[in-house]
């Protein structure tokens, strides 16, 4: 083909072209003027042009040109209009944007696996208020008017009145109580509060989640039945629990809660202190005197009690060392937690 015809087709192709992004603008300009561009390799090939055509050819080229540069602001205008008037230009063949993924804060995953768990025993879920009286946060609970519980070391209270920042959720369950006939099957999650230096192991703020279950003829072997249950459903069941005699203000018996260490399977860690074993919880049947308290005839019904701080599940859950870690609001703490999932 020669100069003049590839002139003439060039026009045409000028005339003809069209863009709808950015990226098909910047083609059309590599395409055509850039060092490689069809335009730019005509005038390369201009110089093997005899000298007696080279004014004829030299002032259709420059002109050519200045078409290709033109057409460029055209296409580069009507992308700019269009995209003021309407928004940005879908593009399809863009790359995709990968935003960043929030995640639920490790305790609020393990309180609603919590929940889940207990959902399926057939529990409802209960809330009260974090401000108390004397009488849902104590009195109701068995604690006695000396009990070292109701010390100013270990509870904020608030200034000017008979209230202070509850110190369990069973202050909710005394309210169930008080508002609802049994049966009640019933768990209270929520934060509560205690005067305590803030340390690896210890905060002034954290969490619990307590059950409750009152019925007629409830026995300790249901209690342990339900905490069976509950740690084999939340940490897999290979998982065994003992329970060792304790004390409550409002649960008599009483006892304590250990699951067999999930990192050493039992045979001795750092985590369990080389015992095999971990605390998670506290349990016990429901003092009748508390049933009394909240008028339920102790001598109908019985029921038990649990309690467990979410923080503790949680840092046997992810290892985690240090429980101030929690509320650091540090992106790259919580960034692990993402995509964060359980075994049912």
């Amino acid at each position: 083909m020669s100069l003049l015809d590839r002139i003439t087709a060039l026009e045409a192709e000028l005339n003809a072209a069209t863009a709808r992004t950015a990226d098909e603008v910047e083609q059309f300009r590599v395409a055509m003027l850039g060092r490689n561009g069809r335009v730019t390799a005509l005038f390369d090939d201009f110089k093997q042009v005899a000298a007696e055509e080279k004014r004829a050819l030299g002032q259709r080229m420059n002109v050519l040109k200045q078409q290709a540069q033109q057409r460029l602001d055209e296409l580069k205008g009507a992308l700019s209009q269009e995209t003021t008037s309407t928004g940005p230009v879908l593009d399809l063949s863009a790359p995709a944007r990968t935003g960043h993924t929030g995640s639920l804060h490790p305790i609020t995953i393990v309180r609603q696996r919590i929940v889940d768990i207990f959902a399926r025993m057939g529990f409802t879920v209960s809330q009260g208020p974090e401000v108390e009286d004397d009488r849902h946060n104590f009195s109701a609970l068995n604690f006695p008017p000396d009990h070292p519980a109701r010390d100013m070391q270990d509870t904020f209270f608030v200034k000017g009145g008979d209230l202070a920042l509850r110190t369990h959720t069973s202050s909710v369950q005394v309210r169930v109580m008080e508002g609802q006939r049994p049966p009640i099957r019933t768990i209270s999650p929520g934060r509560v509060y205690r005067n305590e230096a803030i340390s690896a192991r210890a905060h002034c703020m954290f969490h619990q989640v307590e059950a409750l279950y009152v019925d007629k003829n409830v026995s300790f072997a249901d209690l342990k039945g339900t905490l069976d249950h509950f740690t084999k459903s939340l940490f897999g069941a290979e998982v065994r629990i003992r329970m060792r005699p304790s004390y409550f203000p409002f649960t008599e018996p009483s006892a304590e809660v250990d699951m067999s260490c999930t990192v050493c399977g039992g045979s001795g860690c750092n985590l369990c202190k080389h015992s095999g074993w971990v605390e998670i919880m506290g349990c016990g049947m429901v003092d009748p005197a508390v049933l009394a308290n909240c008028d339920i005839n102790p001598e109908e019904y019985s029921g038990f009690a649990l309690g467990m701080g979410v923080e503790r599940i949680t840092q046997l859950i992810y290892r985690v060392p240090d429980l101030r870690m929690y509320w650091e609001n540090d992106v790259r703490f919580l960034d692990q937690f993402t995509a964060a999932t359980f075994r049912s």
